[in-house]
């Protein structure tokens, strides 16, 4: 369907050497888009370009410095022409209880997760504007919604992410960018392989409360990921869409 094709737009996937953003970067890049994928390993990168077919680039951010995403943005367009999409994936976890963090760690994963969301997005707006309008992609969690006792800077920083998204869909409606966000459920990743080594009983757990019955794998991001970047949710903005088997809707 035309509505769902991207042929002629650029996305940029922050963190997308990897795990579920390059899950998203194959769908955008199947979908007809050309895809460049940011992040700090510049190996894991170009290793990742493959899955992506031709005209793909790598650029190589921190997004927790503002003049690195201005420069990822800025690179983007030098190397593709525009940018229509941007997702706002780069984040990190730090898992324990909360009376153990320093206050270096809960930094850390504030910068990384919410405000290099934010210093990205802002990034991309002023490229966005010029050009008539685009798609930002924020990716929450599961843990926007719901508390966990091992993960309270990561849910803190993911349900910022939510509130950010709203704010920002709408401050710049009216420049014909839509905001929204995904929230992953339990999806099995280099990330979430590390907690079922350190959470005793999670893997059984998320099977028992997804009605899906199995984890998630990146590309169950693809098609959601592909409607927030195309002409099909022109109107739609500020919401935030659980991609998880069902493992919200439980009581």
């Amino acid at each position: 369907m035309k509505l769902f094709d991207l042929s002629g737009r650029v996305a940029l996937v922050t963190g997308g050497n990897g795990g579920i953003g390059l899950g998203m970067a194959k769908g955008f890049a199947e979908a007809g888009a050309t895809v460049a994928i940011a992040g700090r390993n510049a190996e894991k990168g170009q290793g990742a370009l493959a899955a992506l077919g031709p005209g793909a680039v790598f650029v190589e951010v921190d997004v927790t410095d503002p003049e690195s995403c201005r420069a990822m943005v800025a690179r983007t367009v030098e190397r593709l022409g525009r940018l229509d999409i941007l997702v706002n994936n780069a984040g990190v976890a730090n898992r324990k209880r909360p009376e153990l963090y320093s206050p270096q760690e809960w930094h850390a994963v504030l910068d990384a997760n919410l405000s290099g969301a934010f210093f990205a997005s802002q990034a991309a707006y002023f490229e966005m504007k010029r050009s008539g309008g685009g798609k930002m992609i924020n990716i929450g969690s599961m843990m926007s919604i719901f508390g966990a006792a091992f993960a309270g800077a990561y849910a803190a920083s993911k349900g910022g992410i939510v509130q950010l998204t709203k704010a920002l869909a709408t401050a710049w409606a009216s420049d014909n960018i839509q905001v929204n966000a995904i929230l992953p459920g339990w999806i099995d990743t280099e990330l979430t392989r590390t907690a079922r080594t350190q959470v005793e009983g999670l893997h059984e757990r998320v099977l028992a409360r997804t009605p899906a019955g199995r984890w998630g794998v990146p590309d169950d991001l693809a098609g959601t990921a592909v409607f927030l970047a195309s002409a099909a949710s022109d109107f739609v903005t500020g919401t935030a869409i659980p991609v998880d088997g069902g493992y919200a809707v439980q009581g």
